[in-house]
């Protein structure tokens, strides 16, 4: 496929994806706004490997697929628009290698010891993530790489933490608890029997702990809006408010986030698109 049919195949998996991000990327240039297409195209592709029943192909191989395509051998659409942006943006290979490694945890029945061993986790699957955004976003002048490379992380973290208690009941059917052991201890929780009803009161002030720190991870973060360009800035600040409002809603269900997925609206979304784009121009 030539390159502008591969970005054309990346903008087609963002929008069929209905992630809010597609609002986002909007607000980028187009060099940019492809590029972010390009990457979440990768992402997407590599995380649906481990949830398909029957996937088209192992990690292994699209591992080696994606070592190959960072040479110019093509074996999949999103390829050409992938290998252009991470040479356009001097994103490091390795960032995508990370996302296939984190992937791959979740090929099988997963149980996470500690919250470090959780970061560990996130850093793969969505801190590398937040550190190719940045390339693609861009700094301003004078801005501290370091500073900004820290912070996407936290973003990162932020985001997948908020997706980890949005699914909790989806991941738990899978046999993937992403929950430390040692807090579900504490708090005396067994997920094998969390939607027992005499596990309420337990469960919402594990719920309760979990969002605490997530809110944290978001206030810190927020900070990494101040070093990127304006489109940038917008970007991530309309990311960050959808995430944040997602973890809020996660916080007004409580306990029935077991039994139903928590999500914002379209009108939500588009609320938070108008105000990026208001924003972008005082950014």
């Amino acid at each position: 496929m030539n390159l502008p049919g591969s970005f054309a195949y990346c903008r087609r998996c963002t929008a069929r994806s209905r992630s809010s991000f597609r609002f986002a990327f909007r607000l980028l240039p187009p060099d940019r706004e492809a590029g972010m297409h390009a990457l979440y195209a990768f992402s997407r592709e590599t995380d649906d490997l481990a949830d398909d029943a029957r996937p088209r192909l192992t990690l292994p191989r699209w591992r080696a697929q994606l070592d190959g395509a960072l040479r110019g051998r093509y074996t999949h659409r999103c390829h050409a628009a992938l290998h252009d942006t991470v040479t356009r943006f001097g994103i490091p290979p390795e960032y995508l290698h990370e996302v296939i490694t984190g992937v791959e945890g979740d090929m099988r029945p997963v149980e996470i010891k500690t919250f470090d061993e959780l970061k560990t986790y996130c850093y793969r699957v969505a801190g590398v993530v937040g550190l190719a955004c940045v390339r693609i976003w861009g700094l301003k002048p004078g801005a501290d790489a370091a500073t900004a490379e820290r912070l996407s992380v936290e973003a990162g973290h932020a985001f997948q933490l908020t997706n980890i208690l949005r699914d909790l009941a989806e991941d738990r059917k899978r046999g993937r608890v992403y929950l430390p052991a040692d807090e579900l201890e504490k708090f005396t929780i067994d997920p094998r029997t969390w939607h027992d009803a005499k596990h309420d009161e337990a469960m919402q002030q594990l719920l309760y702990f979990q969002i605490d720190r997530v809110r944290g991870y978001y206030q810190s973060s927020a900070v990494l809006g101040e070093l990127l360009t304006p489109e940038g800035a917008a970007v991530f600040r309309f990311m960050s408010r959808a995430y944040s409002q997602l973890l809020e809603r996660i916080a007004e269900a409580g306990t029935g986030v077991l039994d139903c997925r928590v999500s914002l609206s379209r009108v939500q979304k588009l609320k938070l698109a108008t105000g990026a784009w208001a924003n972008r121009w005082r950014a």
